[in-house]
């Protein structure tokens, strides 16, 4: 059973910055892709950033030069670093992985991240 856990989220003036983590229960090896979409009230959810395990990496472009998706296999997490942060990039923030031998996507829990004018 793959658990995906966030952490970091919180509240933030516009203007700064706030690092997500999301650890994985096992190898993230394992994952052909892993990153983060966002959903805020009453839209649907969407891509933020995503990384193959070739490491191509996709930004959507609301979020291209702020926000950096990365990961650190020893510790089997990854990590989305948002600086520049504006009101429009509150919502709530779910880590993704899908695995390839499965065929199956996995999401975290989700975690707040609310940006204040």
């Amino acid at each position: 059973q793959v658990q995906l856990v966030e952490s970091g989220g919180g509240l933030v003036q516009a203007g700064g910055s706030l690092r997500l983590s999301c650890a994985a229960s096992g190898s993230i090896f394992r994952f052909g892709a892993m990153g983060w979409y966002r959903q805020a009230p009453g839209k649907q959810r969407e891509l933020v950033a995503t990384f193959t395990s070739g490491d191509f990496t996709n930004y959507a472009d609301s979020v291209k030069g702020r926000f950096t998706v990365s990961r650190d296999n020893a510790k089997n997490t990854v990590y989305l670093q948002m600086n520049s942060l504006k009101p429009e990039d509150t919502a709530v923030y779910y880590c993704y992985a899908y695995s390839r031998s499965v065929g199956s996507n996995y999401w975290g829990q989700g975690t707040q991240v609310t940006v204040s004018s």
